[in-house]
């Protein structure tokens, strides 16, 4: 989950983090008023798009649990639909990097087989022509309605040192040796799947410390400080992301990523804000989120503690950051989705009310928020057009799924794709 891997960051107004976590407003929420800001720190708040239409279909049941169970309707020709280029020749590089994990996972919506992509990667590799492999090697599919809501997340980099010093007084901890997963499906047939997360107490299973004992030093002088952080509110939302850059005093960069979590649940500040009226019109984002508790010091230290989750880091060396496949994730090319609907790895084409979120790309990550059938995640890389990017992004318009061509006539059993 962005774990790893999005105010219109999607975790921060949701209410409900493996991946760089994405976030971003929840479902059924108005998007943002176009705020007033002029800042370098601004949200992006580009023109507006008309999507695709949906093919008129019933919206996923309640009790839906993959795709297979929300309802699965072919779609329009890929030839058809408004492929760009540019868009197509990243999300193929994606495809490319994805295609190993995705030919071994265990595809839980219900759609796909391991064997079903082996030909679509092969024919990856050869491809010289991105907007022709994605026509000529899937078919589209909507999952229920098609009616797509999608946000953004970014991998931030935030001033921070490797040893405390003056200025540099937050902690940035690593995973606690005492955080120990449990698997309930150990004890219980009937809790298969099920997991929690806590410590051993005296013999007793018990709930992890929150952010509030966290942050009050539970924690501290147990070797456990794997950076220092200068701004306790931007950790808060690098944590919210899941992973990205500290700024060292001397120039260089650290790379931390998701190590785990606490186990606490997760609350997401924005709406929480939102309904206690502390958010004007065109504050709705995740700069206007951090306005806020900047200005309301206090206030905004206490905000964030209702938040009881808690992330913990690991120095990342080689590429990223990474995803939920446990690959590196593509700037304007990789989306969270949620695996019980978008197999991870598959494409998905989204139809979008905001021009910059249109196109092809490929899930290969998840986040905590990012749940449900057609709710995306657009991840948009690092740097302040990242930033602006992803901190005011709330599109909704269309999806389609692109799966390898056949597979709707072998779920229908054997008859002809329309």
């Amino acid at each position: 989950m962005r774990t790893r891997g999005g105010v219109a960051l999607a975790l921060l107004l949701a209410s409900c983090s493996n991946a760089i976590v994405p976030g971003g407003i929840e479902p059924g929420a108005p998007a943002p008023a176009r705020g007033p800001e002029t800042t370098a720190d601004a949200a992006r708040w580009p023109s507006a798009a008309k999507p695709l239409d949906p093919i008129t279909a019933p919206a996923a049941p309640a009790t839906a649990v993959s795709a297979a169970t929300a309802g699965v309707i072919a779609g329009p020709a890929i030839a058809s639909l408004p492929v760009d280029s540019a868009a197509a020749t990243r999300a193929l590089a994606a495809f490319r990097t994805s295609c190993p994990s995705l030919q071994k996972r265990n595809d839980v919506t219900g759609l796909t087989r391991g064997s079903d992509w082996a030909k679509p990667c092969a024919d990856a590799q050869r491809a010289t022509d991105a907007r022709t492999f994605f026509v000529t090697s899937f078919e589209a599919v909507q999952i229920a309605d098609g009616r797509a809501f999608a946000t953004g997340y970014y991998e931030p980099e935030i001033r921070g040192a490797r040893t405390r010093q003056r200025g540099y007084e937050t902690p940035v901890y690593a995973k606690p040796a005492d955080l120990v997963d449990v698997d309930m499906g150990l004890f219980a047939s009937d809790l298969a799947g099920r997991k929690f997360r806590g410590r051993v107490e005296d013999g007793a299973f018990v709930p992890y410390h929150d952010r509030t004992r966290i942050e009050e030093g539970v924690l501290a002088g147990k070797g456990l400080e794997l950076a220092w952080a200068a701004d306790p509110i931007e950790l808060f939302f690098l944590q919210v992301q899941g992973s990205g850059r500290l700024r060292l005093p001397d120039g260089s960069v650290m790379r931390i990523g998701y190590a785990s979590q606490n186990g606490q649940p997760y609350t997401g500040i924005g709406k929480l804000m939102r309904d206690r009226g502390l958010l004007q019109p065109g504050q709705a984002s995740m700069q206007g989120i951090m306005a806020y508790l900047r200005a309301n010091p206090a206030e905004g230290q206490a905000i964030m503690r209702e938040n009881k989750s808690y992330v913990f880091f690991r120095e990342l060396t080689g590429p990223g950051p990474l995803g939920a496949m446990g690959l590196p994730v593509t700037p304007r090319a990789t989306v969270a989705a949620d695996p019980r609907f978008v197999p991870l790895g598959a494409p998905v084409f989204l139809s979008m009310d905001r021009p910059d979120a249109n196109g092809i790309w490929v899930a290969q990550d998840t986040g905590g928020a990012i749940k449900g059938a057609n709710r995306f995640d657009t991840f948009w890389g690092a740097g302040d057009e990242a930033r602006a990017t992803a901190g005011g992004m709330s599109a909704r318009g269309t999806a389609f799924l692109l799966v390898p061509r056949g597979t709707l006539a072998r779920l229908r059993g054997g008859q002809p794709t329309p």
